[in-house]
C-alpha cells in the first residue's frame, strides 16, 4: 500500500458511535493492563506566551499490530479570542510492519469522545448500581461527551450541572434535556451540583480545588477528568485521602493528573493508589467492594485509547470506501 486516507471530522463521526468508543476504550485499557502496549508518557511543549500547550502522544498496540500518534493541543482562550475550539487534535495511524502512515485524521472529535467514553467505562465499573443522579462540575464539550458516556451505562434520573457562566450552564442544561429526556438542572453552585450526586464528572481547567470534601457523601463516584497537565487540581486532596483512588497510568497521574500536587506535597504517595482501571476491568484487582466508599478515577488520556479508536474508524473508512486518498511518497 502506498496510499493514505484523509479523514476530516464530519467523516470520522460517520464512522464511529459513542457506544462503540465505550468499546473501543475498554478494550485499550484492558490490553494497556495485559502490558500489550508499547505507550511512553505524553511529552508536552508549553506556549507560555499564548498560554496553550501541545501534547505529543505515541502508541503501539501489540496485541492488535496497531500503532500511531496524535498530536493534540490545549489553548483555553481559543474559543473567546480566536473562535476555535479549546482542544485540537490529529491522529497519524502507522502500519508497524513497515512504518507507512496509512491514515491522517481529524483527532479533536475523537478526543472529545473517548475522553467521554472513559468517564463511562470507570463508571460502569466503579459506580453504585443503583446511582441515579448526576452531578456536572463544568458545562463545556467534555461534560456533554462525559454525559452521553454514562448515560450508556447509567440509568440516569436527574442531572444537575455547574459552571462558571450562567448563560452556558442554562444553555446546557436546556440541549441536554431535549436531548435525553430527563431532568437537567442549571445549578448556581458547585457545592449544589456535588451535594447527593450519586457520580460526579468533573471537566474544569482549575489550579486550585473546586469541589470540597465535606460535600461528597459516601458511595459517590467521582470521575476526575479536567486535570490534564502539571498544577492541575479540581478536588480537595481530603477528598483523595478518604476515596479508592483508581488511575489510568501512574507516569501520567502522578504528572499532571488529578493526583500529581497531591503527590508533590506528599498526601498521596504510590502505595495508596489502588490501582489501574484495566486492572479493574480484567479483574486481577476489585474495583468498588460497598456502597458506602468513595471511588475517584483520575483519567489523565492515553494514547492507547486514541488509537484503538482511530484504527477502529480507518478499518471502516476502509470497508465503507470513506475519505481521500493520498500518496505522500509522489
Amino acid at each position: 500500500m502506498s496510499e493514505t486516507i484523509l479523514l476530516n471530522q464530519s467523516q470520522v463521526k460517520e464512522l464511529t458511535t459513542m457506544k462503540e468508543i465505550i468499546e473501543n476504550v475498554e478494550t485499550a485499557y484492558e490490553f494497556h493492563a495485559e502490558r500489550k502496549v508499547q505507550m511512553p508518557p505524553k511529552e508536552y511543549i508549553f506556549y507560555k506566551k499564548f498560554r496553550g500547550d501541545l501534547r505529543i502522544m505515541p502508541c503501539f498496540v501489540r496485541g492488535l499490530n496497531e500503532s500511531g500518534v496524535k498530536n493534540v493541543n490545549v489553548h483555553p482562550d481559543n474559543p473567546r479570542k480566536h473562535n476555535l475550539p479549546t482542544v485540537m487534535a490529529m491522529i497519524e495511524l502507522v502500519d508497524p510492519k513497515t512504518g507507512f502512515p496509512v491514515s491522517v485524521m481529524d483527532g479533536t472529535w475523537i478526543t472529545d469522545m473517548r475522553t467521554g467514553a472513559a468517564a463511562g467505562v470507570a463508571t460502569k465499573y466503579l459506580a453504585r448500581d443503583n446511582s441515579e443522579v448526576l452531578g456536572l462540575v463544568g458545562a463545556g464539550v467534555q461534560a456533554a461527551t462525559g454525559l452521553e458516556a454514562i448515560m450508556e451505562v447509567m440509568d440516569i434520573k436527574e442531572v444537575k450541572v455547574s459552571c462558571r457562566t450562567c448563560e452556558t450552564r442554562d444553555l446546557f442544561a436546556q440541549k441536554a434535556s431535549e436531548k435525553y429526556g430527563i431532568p437537567v438542572k442549571a445549578v448556581d453552585t458547585i457545592k449544589e451540583a456535588v451535594q447527593g450526586a450519586d457520580v460526579l464528572l468533573t471537566t474544569t481547567p482549575a489550579r486550585e480545588p473546586v469541589v470540597k470534601s465535606k460535600w461528597v457523601g459516601p458511595g459517590t463516584h467521582i470521575n476526575a477528568m479536567g486535570a490534564d497537565a502539571p498544577g492541575k487540581q479540581e478536588l480537595d486532596s481530603h477528598i483523595l485521602q478518604k476515596s479508592k483512588i483508581i488511575i489510568d497510568c501512574w507516569d501520567q497521574a502522578s504528572h499532571s493528573g488529578e493526583i500529581n500536587i497531591p503527590v508533590q506535597e506528599g498526601i498521596v504517595r504510590q502505595k495508596d493508589i489502588h490501582g489501574k482501571i484495566g486492572d479493574v476491568i480484567i479483574g486481577s484487582i476489585p474495583g468498588r467492594t460497598s456502597d458506602e466508599e468513595i471511588t475517584v478515577f483520575d483519567s489523565t488520556g492515553l494514547a492507547v485509547q486514541d488509537i484503538v479508536t482511530a484504527w477502529n474508524v480507518y478499518e471502516k473508512a476502509l470497508q465503507k470506501g470513506i475519505g481521500q486518498k493520498m500518496n505522500f511518497l509522489e
